[in-house]
């Protein structure tokens, strides 16, 4: 009897890309540029890919691990930083964020079938905020800064990353879909 199911549906398969796009965002946290009191990181490029790859829940539980093992003690979080400090400091908003980054990024390549390089683009986009939104008020609540202070500091130092890691995602996630293996 011949088996047609599609390996890339398969649950065990799912679960050997979520440890991966978990362990690659804990080794793009060791790829970090100081800038204030939040570093640049490859991370966000590895969260908007896992929620692009392996869609809302399957994204969202790779990123949900990634910080798991941050919490338990490993050192996945930027500079090697790991523990609840770490979710309570001025950086933890954009960890928290990751989550709901790869979830919305999900369920957008979820709902959106056909994908043009802009539609896919806006999409990167909409996650990139969804990492911004609560970095932004938790470094702001942590570090007791004003609006256009934590602007200044958490966000606007950021965009130039952050528009060449979507355009990044955008050619790899591009090319994964063309050799069919996404």
């Amino acid at each position: 009897m011949v088996n047609n199911t599609n390996l890339s549906d398969s649950p065990v398969r799912k679960m050997v890309y979520a440890a991966l796009f978990a362990s690659m965002t804990a080794v793009g946290a060791y790829i970090s540029i100081p800038v204030g009191l939040v570093p640049v990181t490859l991370q966000t490029l590895f969260v908007i890919l896992a929620g692009a790859v392996l869609g809302a829940r399957w994204g969202m539980l790779s990123m949900f691990i990634y910080v798991l093992l941050g919490i338990v003690g490993l050192p996945v979080f930027s500079g090697g930083s790991s523990g609840l400090g770490v979710l309570a400091g001025p950086t933890g908003g954009y960890i928290i964020g990751f989550i709901l980054a790869a979830l919305v990024i999900g369920y957008l390549f979820e709902k959106f079938q056909y994908r043009s390089i802009v539609s896919m683009v806006a999409i990167f986009l909409v996650g990139m905020i969804a990492i911004y939104v609560p970095g932004y008020f938790q470094l702001m609540y942590v570090a007791s800064l004003g609006m256009e202070e934590t602007f200044a500091l958490g966000v606007a130092p950021f965009i130039p990353g952050a528009a060449i890691k979507i355009a990044a995602a955008t050619i790899i996630y591009r090319y994964l879909k063309t050799e069919s293996l996404v």
